[in-house]
């Protein structure tokens, strides 16, 4: 299972970075609907929590992208346990792969539709919630949601802007400012 949250931090980070964030010829939805609808909609400013009720749609991913994210994070684990790992491999990455798409998915809509929901209280989600206020400041950056390893394994970690920017405030947004800034 660690494995396999090791792997999904890895798959999030490059699918965000790479199709999320570029235009590739003939797999647009992804850039379409992450980098110009989702990013236009919600900035670091008080844009990043949901303004209009008709913007709220644009938070989560369509309902059919789990299943096809699921499976083709699965396929090399799959294609692995017919040499070494069999059955319990792939039962294994796939339950953790389904956790890491649903923590995806309600994460990512905590933070954009703020509530007085518990998971909101959480220091985890509190840096989360930074981590990921700071890419929709700096899009080539932050790329990861729910794990940040990705991040810092490949240099995309940003824990601070390095100037100051009028940033959305909350009891679940910590304060990402540079160290001696105040906006």
């Amino acid at each position: 299972m660690a494995l396999g949250i090791v792997f999904d931090s890895i798959f999030e980070w490059a699918f965000h970075r790479f199709f999320m964030h570029r235009r590739v010829p003939a797999f647009e939805y992804p850039f379409e609907r992450h980098a110009l609808v989702h990013h236009r909609v919600f900035k670091a400013d008080e844009s990043y929590h949901l303004i209009h009720e008709q913007d709220r749609h644009t938070v989560p991913m369509a309902w059919w992208n789990g299943p096809a994210l699921i499976v083709a994070v699965q396929a090399p684990f799959i294609i692995l346990a017919f040499f070494v790992g069999g059955v319990p491999l792939v039962c294994g990455t796939f339950a953790a792969t389904c956790l890491y798409f649903v923590a995806y998915e309600y994460l990512h809509w905590c933070m954009h539709v703020p509530g007085k929901r518990r998971l909101e209280r959480n220091g985890i989600f509190f840096r989360l919630n930074g981590h990921h206020l700071l890419h929709h400041r700096y899009m080539n950056r932050n790329f990861n949601v729910v794990l940040p390893l990705a991040d810092l394994l490949f240099g995309t970690l940003l824990t601070r802007s390095k100037i100051s920017f009028a940033q959305a405030h909350g009891p679940a947004v910590p304060n990402v400012q540079p160290k001696l800034a105040r906006v």
